[in-house]
């Protein structure tokens, strides 16, 4: 399994999953992350977490812990 993690800067990848439960789940899917949806990886932090992702035309900073529920396809 393949997860959000796993992006190299300025890659591109389909979300195939969002794994997890309860309200963290929800929130990772509020912020328009959700199955079917591609993602582009912008850049990370200076000190590594967070990461910089363009979803649905806006970017959005998500921690390297929230993304390992994220699976993707490239």
């Amino acid at each position: 399994m393949k997860t959000l993690n796993d992006l190299k800067t300025g890659q591109k990848a389909l979300v195939i999953k969002v794994h997890g439960e309860g309200a963290l789940r929800r929130r990772i899917m509020d912020m328009g992350i959700t199955k079917g949806v591609y993602i582009r990886l912008r850049k990370f932090a200076p000190l590594g977490d967070p990461m910089e992702l363009t979803v649905r035309g806006y970017e959005l900073s998500l921690r390297k812990a929230d993304a390992q529920m994220i699976e993707i396809e490239e």
